[in-house]
């Protein structure tokens, strides 16, 4: 039997829309810190506040981007936040104080939250339900893949041209991103008749069938947001700042060469067959990084983090999306991003605590501990039903 098409030019600009949002973001978001002491000669804590609150931007276009793609459309959507992308990436240009810049950092991940909850939404409407773990694992790397690029990028343009590149290069990125976002036909999804009780109502900003696979991504994203915060720090105490300057090249490489099989693979076999692995993996490769003393382990341990979270982190995104009615699956796709932004959020903070008492060590090797009992969570909440879900799936798609 000919597999559906997968590779359609919705898909592709999609991809490439998403990546060019991602890798603007993440530039930002390694230089801003920096940019706000430099220039606006903030406190440690001030230029972080800088610095994040782009996160709770996101976090904010978010939890209305579902109920209003259900009201709205997906395209349309994807236009209001790619136009806020521009329009904000352009503001720093405008000179501010110190609070005025914090006012474009939240207002430009309104923008970026609703963008890439939109691209998220249109690539499960368009990837074919039977190609649904392969095609979301091929959409996904645009977003692992500017985890490693952006910051690559944004330290170069500060290191060659200063801070006024990377807000051109930003502003390029966006301009682009929009116009791309223009020719995308995003599917017309009939949708159930929306309830018009009065109040607040849960279902109205949370998709309920994702909320299991969403939580158990939250804790995952908890675990990993120790490396995007502490990665830096560690790689200088233990001291292979050059190893540490490779750590996300090797993840990104690891999870562009794997994710193409584990993609097939959770189609043909079901959610498990990789999402296990792939937690255990990830629970290796953190006990690892808390015992490394040369660089070749150090890159062997990013290698395995990236083959276990780097994998997991797809594999939740497209079950998010399978166990949800297509009439449902912005909300599902804002949920899982809520939910994933959240542990992102919080890690640093909670886990920054920490590092005082056990150091940075001890924090990883903790954190280790922790995926193994997430691994039990994973089955509670979705693993013992994974079959159970799928088949549900399959019935309701040959309806």
């Amino acid at each position: 039997m000919q597999k559906e098409k997968l590779w359609t030019k919705d898909f592709i600009f999609v991809s490439i829309v998403n990546f060019m949002i991602f890798i603007s973001m993440y530039l930002l978001l390694v230089t801003m810190a920096t940019y706000a002491t430099e220039n606006y000669h903030a406190s440690a804590s001030m230029a972080g506040i800088v610095a994040s609150i782009f996160i709770l931007g996101a976090l904010t276009g978010r939890l209305f981007a579902g109920r209003v793609m259900e009201r709205f459309g997906s395209k349309k959507v994807l236009i209001i936040g790619s136009i806020i992308f521009v329009v904000m990436t352009f503001c720093y240009f405008i000179p501010v104080n110190i609070y005025g810049l914090m006012i474009i950092r939240y207002i430009h991940g309104i923008g970026v939250g609703l963008a890439s909850t939109a691209t998220g939404t249109i690539v499960g409407q368009v990837i074919p339900r039977s190609r649904n773990g392969e095609g979301i694992g091929y959409f996904s790397l645009s977003a692992v893949l500017s985890t490693a690029i952006g910051p690559l990028i944004g330290i170069f343009l500060v290191q060659s041209v200063g801070y006024i590149g990377i807000f051109v290069f930003s502003a390029v990125m966006a301009i682009v991103s929009l116009l791309l976002s223009l020719p995308i036909q995003a599917p017309i999804v009939e949708r159930a008749v929306i309830s018009t009780r009065a109040g607040f109502h849960l279902s109205s900003i949370f998709e309920v069938r994702a909320l299991p696979i969403s939580i158990a991504m939250f804790f995952m994203a908890f675990a990993y947001s120790s490396i995007l915060s502490f990665i830096t720090v560690y790689v200088a105490e233990i001291d292979l700042i050059e190893a540490g300057g490779f750590y996300f090249f090797v993840y990104a490489l690891v999870i562009l060469l794997s994710r193409p099989f584990t993609g097939r693979l959770m189609d043909i076999k079901g959610g498990n067959t990789v999402a296990y692995p792939s937690l255990i993996l990830f629970a290796i490769g953190m006990a690892l990084l808390s015992q490394v003393q040369s660089s070749f382990l150090f890159l062997v341990a990013a290698a395995i983090i990236g083959l276990g979270y780097g994998n997991f982190q797809s594999c939740t995104q497209a079950l998010a999306v399978k166990v949800t009615p297509r009439h449902r699956i912005g909300l599902a796709t804002s949920t899982y991003f809520i939910f994933l932004d959240l542990g992102l959020g919080l890690g640093p903070f909670l886990l920054g605590q920490l590092v005082p008492l056990i150091g940075y060590r001890g924090m990883f090797l903790s954190l280790a501990c922790f995926i193994v009992i997430g691994i039990f969570l994973y089955y509670i909440l979705h693993g013992r039903k994974d079959k159970e879900l799928s088949a549900s799936v399959e019935t309701r798609v040959a309806l």
